[in-house]
C-alpha cells in the first residue's frame, strides 16, 4: 500500500511539472516568439519551483534575450 502511494505522489509531483512547463513554453512563446531548441531543453529542466519563478519573470520580458538572461 506504501509503495503505491508513494508512486501516486510521484505521479502527481511529474504531472504538476508537466503541466507547469506547456503553460511556461506557451506563454514565453508568446511573448518572446519561437524559442531556439537549447533555450526550450534548459526550461523543460527546471524544477517546479524555478517554473514558477519564471512564470512571474517572464512577464516583463522583451525577448528570447531576456529569457537567456534569467536562465544564466
Amino acid at each position: 500500500m506504501e509503495l503505491t502511494t508513494s508512486w501516486n505522489e510521484e505521479g502527481k509531483a511529474e504531472g504538476r511539472v508537466e503541466g507547469e512547463v506547456r503553460v511556461v513554453l506557451r506563454l514565453l512563446e508568446r511573448r518572446c516568439g519561437a524559442l531556439p531548441s537549447p533555450l526550450l531543453e534548459r526550461v523543460r529542466g527546471l524544477s517546479l519551483e524555478k517554473l514558477e519563478d519564471l512564470a512571474e519573470a517572464l512577464l516583463e520580458f522583451n525577448g528570447v534575450a531576456d529569457l537567456d538572461r534569467w536562465l544564466h
